[in-house]
């Protein structure tokens, strides 16, 4: 039950009409119950593993409270290197069957990531003292265990979600109103753009020795908008149901490809894991006292937390090359700006961004040939390729054929499937594809120039002709539905639930 589907939508309008009528000390219980309900659904055999993992923060944290001093920061070791260390197990154990002959590698938990990563901020604030311990174990566990946020994210901070989950919450009119245009929006780039522009791309990356260079440099490209509007439209959905149920979940991407660095881009790409990374391992590292070595070089700290990035989408060769790709490209960057100095946006010609943000797009378009190899054996789509595929896609960008006519038959040959096996239906699978997208790039434009990246349903609501561009989202959202019934076999939890 992805936060795209039907079945969803329905779960969700049966949990906010009870939950916004129930006393105030009756919806945090209710919401947990439900948030466990919809885990169960998912993965019923892990659920058991995700409350004890509520349990052992609940109880790292009062111990927290209990004592100060060195109590306080064994308690505080005990949750951070607890937490990694199941994190690392799930994430991991498959390694040891080439040690320990017999080994059955144990699944991960569903989002086992995201709520590791917000238990541990949790316990590194409360310690700080930047936000309360809380002594509700109900609160706690919702907090980690949302319905909305335990999948993908994004990253909640206690300090700004724990409150929320002690005040009372009813019907808001003008608040279900925003919550309905981001869905909506979130729904567009999820069914509309993503799952549209992935079936290419899992047709193309597993024989990709068989395409033309312009085949295979589409594809590059359709994959990087793919796990963006993928990505992007379930936080999107996410925060749209924090919204219904009168919760403000924050804003997990803003318009990154019209970054003109990549400082700027991970400031806008899945911002609640990159603030993450630079609150509670970047900070520590760049401020850590290492005695008469004095402190680690800036340029070192930003290539451990990019090497950490890529280990921990995966611990193949893949993955961590396309960490060690961000590290050169930021750490390239710092040294750039120390030898030249940092550019000013005012007063800078516009052909001069608009080449900037093009560079920053073909730089992260390489990186994500490797991601994408990396993620399409991790899905369990057993397309066999390593690392070694990843480079000599990259070189058959440059080396393969050129030939119109060879393109234009691939163009024909990709989309020639299943329900779409007749000429009529593969220049409409064409056509929508490249107006969706289209469409979906001019929203960001839009959001990114007129809007100043207000928030994503702000920026919607703005638009001049609003109700016209909202039936527009609409029908290609039905459209989209209903090609996907055609012949697409998207991942019901988005392409960052394996992670």
């Amino acid at each position: 039950m992805g936060l795209q589907s039907l079945q969803y939508c329905a779960f969700l309008v049966v949990v906010a009409a009870v939950y916004l009528h129930l006393p105030v000390r009756m919806q945090p219980v209710f919401l947990l119950g439900a948030s466990w309900v919809f885990y169960a659904l998912a993965m019923p055999a892990m659920l058991p593993v995700t409350i004890a993992l509520a349990v052992f923060t609940y109880l790292c944290g009062r111990g927290l409270a209990w004592r100060g001093g060195a109590h306080k920061t064994a308690f505080l070791r005990l949750g951070v290197i607890g937490m990694l260390g199941i994190l690392a197990f799930f994430k991991y154990n498959g390694l040891l069957g080439g040690v320990l002959h017999g080994w059955r590698a144990v699944a991960m938990p569903l989002g086992i990531s995201f709520t590791s990563f917000a238990a541990i901020a949790y316990l590194i604030d409360a310690t700080r003292g930047d936000c309360e311990v809380e002594t509700s174990f109900i609160r706690l566990a919702l907090f980690l265990n949302f319905f909305a946020t335990v999948t993908q994210g994004p990253i909640c901070r206690a300090g700004a979600l724990l409150p929320q989950l002690s005040a009372e919450h009813r019907f808001d009119a003008a608040r279900t109103v925003r919550a309905l245009r981001l869905y909506a929006l979130g729904l567009f780039k999820y069914i509309a753009v993503a799952d549209v522009l992935n079936m290419v791309v899992d047709t193309v990356f597993p024989h990709y020795a068989d395409y033309s260079a312009p085949m295979l440099i589409l594809t590059a490209v359709m994959y990087t908008f793919y796990l963006y509007f993928s990505f992007s439209g379930y936080s999107e959905i996410s925060r749209a149901t924090g919204l219904v149920l009168g919760l403000d979940l924050p804003e997990n991407f803003k318009t990154p490809f019209y970054a003109t660095n990549f400082s700027g881009f991970w400031s806008r790409w899945h911002i609640s894991f990159s603030s993450w990374l630079q609150d509670y391992l970047f900070m520590p590292l760049a401020w850590a006292d290492l005695g008469r070595f004095g402190r680690l070089p800036t340029e070192l700290c930003v290539f451990c937390v990019f090497f950490a990035s890529g280990f921990w989408h995966g611990s193949t060769a893949p993955f961590i090359i396309w960490g060690l790709l961000q590290a050169v490209y930021r750490v390239g960057e710092e040294l750039l700006h120390r030898r030249f100095g940092k550019p000013k946006k005012r007063g800078t010609p516009a052909r001069v961004l608009w080449g900037k943000r093009v560079v920053v797009f073909v730089l992260w378009t390489i990186s994500m040939v490797f991601f994408r190899v990396g993620s399409g054996n991790l899905s369990g789509m057993a397309e066999n390729l390593g690392v070694g595929d990843a480079f000599v896609y990259l070189g058959r960008c440059l080396m393969n054929s050129w030939s119109p006519a060879r393109f234009a038959g691939e163009l024909y040959s990709t989309a020639y499937t299943g329900f779409y096996a007749n000429t009529i239906m593969v220049a409409a699978y064409w056509a929508f594809a490249a107006l969706a997208l289209a469409l979906g790039i001019w929203l960001d434009h839009r959001r990114n120039f007129a809007c100043k990246n207000k928030p994503a349903e702000v920026a919607l609501a703005s638009a001049k002709h609003r109700n016209a561009l909202y039936v527009v989202l609409i029908v290609f959202i039905l459209v989209g539905y209903i090609m996907q019934s055609g012949g697409f076999n998207a991942n019901a939890f988005g392409p960052y639930a394996g992670f």
